[in-house]
């Protein structure tokens, strides 16, 4: 498993892991967090996707180190669909970067239509703060 770890760590890089390995793995591996890392805002304990970015904000970072504006430059106007919205869509919500994003979408079309916001906990990378931060933001 080969990801890219960046933002608040003392040693950003691409590392390698072995299958199984955790989001706090890769961490520790980019010399662990630097002083103003919210690790609130990363679920740690979340399995390491082939090819994804983990980002790590620093303290009160906007969005958690998202985009914040759609790609017309406008936020959404209304909830984000999790059965329907696209990586651009999905990226621009508070915590939810391009790696996040593109698992949201990966899950759905590996495991069909959420049926509950509270599925978004079986996407790697989303823990139980990221999904109190997007309940009221989404739909499905």
């Amino acid at each position: 498993v080969v990801v890219h770890v960046a933002g608040a760590v003392r040693r950003p890089g691409v590392y390698r892991f072995s299958d199984g390995s955790r989001i706090d793995d890769a961490i520790e591996r980019a010399g662990g967090p630097v002083g103003d890392a919210d690790l609130d805002a990363v679920n740690l304990a979340a399995v390491l996707v082939d090819g994804e970015q983990v980002y790590v904000p620093s303290e009160g970072e906007p969005g958690g180190g998202g985009s914040a504006a759609t790609d017309s430059g406008e936020a959404p106007s209304g909830p984000v669909d999790l059965n329907r919205a696209t990586e651009a869509e999905l990226d621009v919500l508070p915590g939810v970067g391009p790696s996040t994003a593109a698992a949201i979408v990966r899950y759905r079309e590996e495991s069909g239509p959420f049926a509950a916001v509270d599925d978004l906990l079986d996407v790697p990378g989303i823990g139980p703060a990221k999904l109190a931060a997007l309940a009221d933001l989404v739909t499905v």
